[in-house]
């Protein structure tokens, strides 16, 4: 009943849908259909459309060049402006600026790939909660599991999912007072049943938002159940830094906890756990047969 309305909107996320078109597909009425719905799923048809087109077009700004114009209309928005208002109010950002921080590129585990978009709801003051399904996950306050101190910070996941969604827990903060300095983060991780990956991440970004520095412990990620540890990135912040982000990462089903952050200045002999964003540029063509 519910599964078959949902493929009509899963096939039909482009075009306007109706209450009562929807309803029919699955041989109720709109009232009827609106409270099933409701109950089964966990959020309104409305709402549910909502963040499926905001879903599409976050894969769309991470993984094409396509303009932002151009997803607005494919998304079945009217006009940018309206799609960007819809995307800010889900994800806690324009679009432009989405696209530049979580480029899916920088997000690749060698583990499971990543998807990233983001959701300003929050429950923790200054962080922000991001995911490629943001409503899969669940951010909070934990005073039973501590590192030390009274609480620590967790992230789990709250629903089924599919493969490659995780979400992150993160802050920003202006690199004025960092720059020229090498910076390390070290923060105290626990994991329960992480069927995916957990791992610390942070990223330095100029005024053009183009990535500087960045680690995402990608050669040294968590996996399954393991107790508190203390986890760290080192990076440089150079000359024209103006962004410095971090959080941790949950992937898939499971939970992390976090307590303990440190962010302090090193010595310039600590090794940097910077990994390279540049792509090596062959000196001629290969391959060209398909037989290697």
């Amino acid at each position: 009943m519910i599964g078959q309305s949902l493929y009509l909107i899963e096939t039909r996320l482009h075009e306007p849908l109706g209450l009562e078109e929807i309803a029919a597909e699955a041989g109720l009425s709109p009232y009827h259909y609106h409270r099933v719905f409701r109950k089964e799923v966990g959020m309104t048809v409305t709402d549910y459309i909502r963040h499926r087109r905001m879903s599409q077009a976050s894969t769309l700004l991470r993984s094409t060049d396509m303009g932002i114009l151009d997803i607005s209309f494919e998304c079945g928005f009217e006009s940018q402006e309206a799609f960007t208002r819809a995307f800010k109010k889900i994800y806690g950002m324009p679009p432009g600026r989405f696209r530049k921080l979580f480029d899916l590129k920088l997000f690749k585990f060698r583990t499971r790939g990543g998807e990233i978009s983001m959701n300003q709801s929050t429950k923790v003051k200054g962080w922000i909660l991001t995911g490629s399904n943001p409503q899969n996950y669940e951010m909070g306050i934990d005073p039973t599991v501590v590192h030390q101190g009274t609480s620590s910070g967790y992230l789990k996941a709250v629903t089924p999912m599919g493969d490659g969604e995780f979400a992150t827990m993160m802050q920003q903060f202006k690199a004025d007072k960092y720059i020229g300095k090498r910076m390390k983060l070290t923060g105290f991780v626990r994991t329960e049943k992480v069927e995916g990956f957990a791992s610390l991440w942070m990223r330095v970004d100029n005024h053009a938002q183009d990535v500087l520095q960045f680690d995402n412990m990608h050669d040294r990620a968590i996996l399954g159940t393991q107790p508190w540890n203390q986890y760290s990135i080192v990076l440089d912040v150079p000359e024209g830094s103006a962004v410095i982000s971090f959080g941790v990462i949950l992937s898939g089903p499971g939970k992390v906890w976090v307590d303990s952050f440190r962010f302090e200045e090193v010595d310039p002999s600590t090794p940097l756990t910077h990994m390279s964003t540049e792509y090596e540029m062959l000196d001629e063509p290969t391959n060209l047969s398909f037989e290697e």
